[in-house]
């Protein structure tokens, strides 16, 4: 038991001391890229930052958000870099223009849609079940003949 123990210590240190040991000029460049890396999404993996992924262009990614931090960039310009570089997909904060405008109305234009739609189907089935029921309480022609001629024959049968 404190041989597993033991392996796992060494493990635990191993895998502690792989991960590099970056210098900053200040806490503040440390928080900085700290919070980039969180905020920057690796364009390989689906939804995953570059701070927990091991993708080769999410290596590419910390590296050259290390650089630029470490060189004072501030977090829009490092923003920046990475959207002209990959796309707008890399921040999970998309800026608002017309495209992802689309994407937040067209849910509600679609809801909004739907009811207006069972309204208007609402609205016609009525008006057909209020002239259905109207057309048996007022006989059709048809009827109207049919009565007339069983008044006539009834008329007739009299008179004999």
């Amino acid at each position: 038991m404190k041989y597993f123990f033991l392996s796992l210590l060494l493990l635990t240190g191993a895998a502690q001391a792989s991960q590099a040991l970056v210098e900053f000029k200040s806490p503040e460049q440390q928080a900085l890229f700290k919070e980039l890396t969180h905020e920057l999404r690796c364009p390989k993996c689906q939804n995953q930052n570059i701070a927990d992924s091991n993708a080769v262009v999410a290596v590419d990614m910390r590296a050259k958000t290390l650089e630029l931090v470490q060189q004072g960039q501030n977090k829009e310009q490092v923003l920046d870099y990475m959207k002209s570089r990959y796309g707008d997909f890399v921040h999970y904060q998309p800026p608002l223009n017309k495209f992802t405008l689309i994407l937040w109305l067209l849910p509600a234009l679609m809801v909004f849609g739907l009811i207006v739609l069972l309204v208007v189907r609402r609205k016609a089935e009525r008006n057909f079940v209020a002239s259905e029921s109207s057309d048996k309480t007022q006989p059709q022609p048809e009827q109207q003949l049919e009565q007339q001629l069983d008044q006539l024959i009834e008329q007739y049968r009299r008179k004999s």
